[in-house]
């Protein structure tokens, strides 16, 4: 306790000095000090130090039930004081240093180091007696103007390294700050429950200030730290601060602190702030990682200015588990919260092979032209290697080794990521005005591979707006409300009570914001829809609450996803208790033991008249999708008092008083939205916590499952009892047989919620992996919507826990809105794709002539200068061009890509490849016939620094104007006829290509030496122009050839499978063409042949069970062999202890397959296989073969 009173010391001490400055009763440290507080320590403190949380409301001048008046000069002092509920967050990068990070790209650097040597060579003058004898090397200087403008090629190129290290910057530095913008719009989302001035209000996050009492609920993320005035079983999950999973108890009299950052499970209650921003728990910690780099600074100025003690117990922040844990939290905004997206992860891996072959390419490039000139020049025209030729020579090296990197530069994509990033930002901001409020950039990207959508029922597909029309009362059914003078007025009153004190005070009925408007529904849902059953009774729910305030309430046990009811206790005047209880009917229903009749008395209800009540009343409600709530009471004498902790003896034994149907109308736009997901091969299921007639009425009205489909509507029990085995585990291949035809499951628990998701997403059943989206509002729904791929959280009705765990916020809570994130995420896709077709033209094209250019004319056609340019305009300009093109409807009428489609579609691949092939014929004519085409002087074979030729510029200019109409081909990728479609919707595209064609006259004619151009006249440009056109045309002959007859093509897009091949498994296709040669050598082997068939012919059973798999996998000849059966990480065959198995060993196997694929009904009796991708495990639980690199029959096999 010694520390203890040291800084009871120190804080009495810091108040006498802060008393004058703030006028408040505490000072800042102290508040911190105290918040530092658990348990009961932080009780016995307020007690002593502050006579309770009464006085320290008092000197923190504020009212435990009023709040703040809120006037604007005392908020002001106090943010002054006490400081702002913000977290400052990080500082931006600045420019500079987005530059900087710009330049350390790999072929920047080449490029730049190439300059540099190109630089310093063009300024060195060799002496002139030894010319002579250099040969070729000086037969270009004879101008000696010429010999000046060397420098020009070096300067350009560093100039072309500086645009793009510009043009990467800004990109980033804009995507940073619409990244910015984004998170304080989700932050200005963010409200939260004030009192002020006697007045509930919300106020944004933000405006709370120390002293506000903030009203706390379930689903709540608290704003601030604070103490506890007044809770109804409050539980708090504190482990974003603490690492501890349980829920933590709260109440004014046991522990009091309630934590910034930490979600309220259960219970609702009153708080008064006592630190906010910085100086809340979550805000130290957060200093603690610097976030707030120039608050830290202060900080530990502050730390050094206290004594030890003190100092010490500022920092006991749990930082070893907590501080990750929280870290965690709130970095979620910068880190994708899943595994690389699917379409990041294809370009990747597209982005590295291109990127290998370029530097393969660039390399022989170099080889070649090096060796060509010394064998040209020193063996064949057998010169010496004179010193001083020696910077002549280098001076050719160097352009030499311009032309590879040149080589390089054209073959790498560098607008891949460019690509990406805009298309994104550009959907994202879009997304906005259609109510999607994107959190994680690639959610928007995977939605467009959407293949299922796990509805919630309740404010998704309805409009959440509850109203009761029909109820069962004194043992009469109402098909709509009754007049209240029919229903006995004791049954009437005590309904009214039951109704108006059972449910959250923060739930209210305001009158409309529109004349003529519906009335205003505040808080729960559903009981609004009570509350309204108790105004169309003409009572009114305020005046019994004004009789028994909320701080009355005896005892409140809150609803929560395991009791589906809620009870509240009232002390009555005479000193006996009445509990009134209301929830989900057939679950109150069975713990009803009377039931009120037509004259308000009880009478017994037994189990027979609860099944007629259900038959009579329940179902016929719920079959016409009405959600049916029971409400009942109980009373229990004074005394002796019952031990209300033991629910199970409280909530038994009730008296219904009435059972009420409550509608919740569809949304008008909802069956609509529904009929084109599944035009776009996207199944909807509802996953709902109603019952199921309820659900499956609702879902009939909105179109999810169709009268006379074959399709599954089970609720949560016999949706787990299908599910588990015997030992209550959850198995794979249960859900497998559930999922395909399941489309509601209803009176679900969070927990089946996330089974079912993840059950899918896990699932092996379809050739594609399903992807799936869920939407969630309440707090339960966090753990699913954090497995989804895509979580929706509402942004209305939703808690700020879901809003946390989910990727998108639908700002309208409407589920055509999910539609419209599916349309924009496939147009993410197509865009890039487009872009994709476009870029890898020009780059195939590009690094050919380039190629054969220097191998057979000793330069490549196209300068280093030019090549940039190309690159500049066409991979940034034409990400920016295809990127921005808007959505339309026709996006939806096909499937969804699954995960292991290929980027790049065979339809791509044909015309990447025939407008490969077309550009190649016109440039290498032009190269090799253009001279006696247009009647000029050849350009090839132009020694060093010799003036740029007309020859030359006419095959740029050509090849530049073929990119430009291609750009427009390139806007379709699905084969459609018309490239034109459409195309005025997006200004942007035209506005590109009409600039690019404009500088690129401009270049022509004007672009002299940098650029190694000659002005062009009309005749030629028009030629150029034309051979540009007939792209068009080409285009048009192009998707005339029907896919079907190329072939070959089928592999060509497969760049992007999952299991990439290494090295070693390279090696072992190598070897596999020697096998059959050696099988025939080598008769020694045939025992092992003999296995190694038989294994084959397991992969045939396999292959049977699963035949639907591979056919969207492989090209038919690749897994002929078992080499390559091992080496594709999806068939696995999974094995605890890897052993070789002997030949008979394998019989049995082969046998047991064969016994398993007779009955492939059977539920595999051997689970370790589960998880895998496949069950080739068999009942001898011995596997043919195990596949990990260690095993023997790896290392056996490659040695074959």
């Amino acid at each position: 306790m010694g520390d203890m009173t040291n800084s009871d010391f120190y804080t009495k001490n810091q108040r006498n000095d802060s008393n004058h400055e703030g006028g408040f009763g505490c000072s800042l440290m102290e508040l911190r000090s105290l918040m530092e507080l658990r348990g009961t320590e932080a009780v016995v403190k307020i007690q002593e130090d502050y006579a309770g949380v009464e006085g320290l409301c008092q000197r923190l001048k504020t009212s435990p039930t009023e709040g703040l008046a809120g006037d604007a000069t005392d908020l002001d002092k106090r943010k002054e004081v006490f400081g702002q509920n913000l977290i400052p967050p990080k500082k931006p990068k600045t420019f500079l240093q987005l530059v900087w990070e710009a330049l350390q790209d790999v072929t920047l650097i080449i490029l730049e180091i190439a300059a540099m040597i190109s630089l310093g060579l063009s300024f060195y003058q060799p002496p002139g007696e030894g010319s002579e004898s250099c040969g070729t090397a000086n037969a270009g200087a004879e101008d000696e103007g010429e010999a000046e403008a060397g420098w020009i090629e070096g300067a350009a190129i560093l100039l072309s390294v500086v645009c793009v290290v510009l043009v990467t910057a800004f990109n980033d530095w804009s995507k940073e700050k619409q990244f910015r913008g984004l998170q304080s719009r989700i932050e200005q989302e963010q409200k939260f429950q004030v009192v002020r001035g006697g007045q509930v209000i919300q106020l944004p996050v933000s405006d709370i200030v120390v002293g506000d009492i903030a009203q706390i609920k379930y689903g709540d993320l608290l704003p601030a730290d604070g103490v506890l005035i007044q809770g109804n079983d409050l539980k708090i999950d504190e482990s974003s601060l603490t690492g501890e999973s349980d829920h933590v108890r709260k109440s004014a009299d046991k522990d009091p602190m309630l934590l910034s950052g930490t979600h309220v499970m259960e219970g609702s209650g009153r708080m008064v702030v006592m630190a906010v921003g910085v100086n809340s728990q979550t805000g130290i910690i957060f200093t603690l990682l610097g976030a707030g780099g120039e608050e830290e600074e202060k900080k530990e100025k502050k730390v050094k200015k206290q004594d030890g003690a003190a100092a010490m117990e500022m920092q006991p922040l749990k930082s070893a588990e907590g501080g990750e844990t929280d870290d965690k939290e709130k970095k979620k905004a910068n880190v994708s919260k899943k595994e690389k997206s699917v379409l990041q992860g294809k370009l990747t891996k597209l982005a590295v092979q291109i990127g290998k072959a370029g530097l393969v390419m660039s390399a022989i490039t170099v080889i070649i032209l090096v060796l060509y000139f010394a064998i040209d020049n020193f063996v064949l025209q057998k010169r010496p290697w004179l010193p001083e030729c020696t910077p002549v020579y280098i001076q050719y090296f160097v352009k030499f080794f311009i032309i590879g990197v040149t080589v390089l530069v054209v073959a790498v994509p560098e607008g891949l990521p460019l690509a990406v990033t805009i298309s994104l930002a550009y959907s994202v901001k879009k997304m906005m005005k259609d109510n999607n409020l994107v959190r994680h950039l690639d959610a928007c990207e995977t939605m467009g591979n959407a293949t299922a959508i796990c509805s919630d029922k309740t404010g998704t597909l309805t409009t959440n707006r509850m109203t009761a029309v029909e109820c069962f009362v004194a043992d009469v059914h109402y098909k709509e409300i009754p007049d209240p003078s029919s229903i006995p007025a004791k049954t009437l009153e005590t309904l009214v009570n039951a109704i108006s004190l059972n449910s959250a005070y923060t739930t209210k009925i305001l009158p409309a914001d529109k004349d003529g408007g519906l009335p205003k529904q505040v808080g729960n849902k559903t009981e609004c829809g009570l509350l309204g059953l108790v105004l169309d009774l003409k009572r009114d729910y305020q005046t019994v609450r004004n009789q028994i305030p909320e701080e009355k309430l005896y005892k409140v046990y809150t609803f929560n996803s395991v009791r589906k009811s809620m009870s509240t206790v009232i002390k009555l005047p005479d000193g006996n208790f009445r509990m009134y209880s209301k929830g989900a009917s057939e679950i109150v229903l069975k713990k009803c033991s009377y039931i009120l009749n037509e004259v308000g008395e009880p009478r017994v209800f037994r189990p027979r008249d609860r099944d007629e009540m259900v038959k009579k009343v329940i179902e016929p409600m719920a079959c016409s999708g009405l959600r049916t709530i029971c409400v009942a009471y109980r009373d229990f004498s004074g005394n002796p008092e019952p031990n209300w902790d033991d629910e199970n003896n409280i909530l038994t034994e009730l008296t219904a008083i009435c059972v009420v149907g409550i509608e919740d109308p569809v949304r008008p736009e909802v069956p609509d939205a529904i009929l084109k997901c599944q035009r776009a091969g996207i199944t909807v299921r509802m996953v709902t916590g109603d019952n199921i007639n309820t659900a499956r009425a609702i879902a009939i009205k909105c179109g999810i499952i169709q009268p006379g489909e074959d399709f599954l509507c089970i609720d949560g029990k016999e949706f787990n009892r299908r599910i588990r085995n015997e030992k209550g585990e959850v198995e794979q291949e249960r859900i497998d047989k559930v999922w395909p035809k399941l489309r509601v499951l209803a009176r679900s628990s969070p927990t089946d919620k996330h089974t079912l998701v993840k059950g899918i997403i896990d699932s092996t059943l379809v050739d594609q992996r399903q992807v799936v989206a869920v939407t969630g509002d309440g707090t339960n729904d966090g753990p699913a919507l954090k497995k989804a791929d895509v979580g929706f959280a509402m942004g209305i009705a939703g808690t700020d826990v879901a809003k946390e765990a989910s990727d998108i916020i639908l700002t309208d809570d409407n589920f055509s809105s999910i539609v419209k994130a599916v349309m924009w995420g496939r147009n993410v896709y197509d865009s890039i794709s487009k872009f994709l077709q476009f870029q890898l033209t020009v780059n195939v094209v590009a690094v050919i002539v380039a190629f054969t250019g220097a191998c057979i004319t000793q330069d490549s056609p196209l300068k280093a200068v030019q090549m940039l340019w190309v690159n500049l305009i066409m991979d940034t300009f034409a990400s920016l061009a295809l990127a921005t093109e808007p959505p339309t409807e026709s996006l939806l009428m096909r499937k969804p890509y699954g995960r292991n489609k290929p980027l790049i579609s065979s339809t791509m691949t044909k015309n990447i490849l025939g407008h490969g092939v077309y550009q190649l014929i016109i440039i290498f004519t032009l190269l090799f016939a253009g001279e006696q085409i247009f009647d000029i002087d050849s350009g090839r074979n132009a020694p060093l620094h010799s003036p740029p030729s007309e020859h030359y510029t006419i095959i740029f200019n050509t090849f530049v104007m073929m990119q430009l109409f291609n750009e427009i081909n390139a806007r379709k990728i699905h084969g459609e006829r018309n490239v034109f479609e459409g195309i005025f919707r997006n200004p942007i595209f035209c506005s590109i290509v009409l600039g690019t064609f404009a500088i690129q006259i401009v270049i022509v004619q004007f672009g002299g030496k940098p650029f190694s151009c000659s002005p062009l006249d009309l005749e030629k440009w028009m030629w150029c122009v034309f051979l540009g056109l007939g792209e068009l045309v080409w285009g048009q002959v192009i998707s005339t050839i029907p896919n079907s007859k190329l072939r070959f093509l089928r592999g060509a897009g497969r760049l992007t499978q999952k299991d990439e091949m290494t090295a070693e498994e390279e090696m072992n296709e190598d070897q596999e063409e020697i096998d059959h040669a050696e099988r025939e050598l080598r008769r020694g082997q045939i025992l092992w042949f003999r296995g190694l068939n038989r294994i084959q012919t397991q992969i045939r059973v396999v292959n049977a069970f699963r035949s639907s798999l591979y056919e969207g996998l492989e090209k038919p000849e690749s897994r002929t062999s078992i080499h390559n059966f091992m080496t594709h990480p999806e068939f696995r065959i999974e094995d605890s202890t890897p052993h070789i198995p002997l030949i008979d060993d394998t019989d049995i196997d082969d046998e047991a397959a064969r016994k398993n694929s007779s009955q492939p009904t059977s539920p595999n009796k051997n689970n370790n296989a589960i998880d895998s991708g496949i069950n080739l495990t068999t009942d001898t639980s011995k596997s043919a073969a195990s596949s990990s690199p260690g095993s023997p029959l790896h290392s056996l096999e490659t040695s074959l």
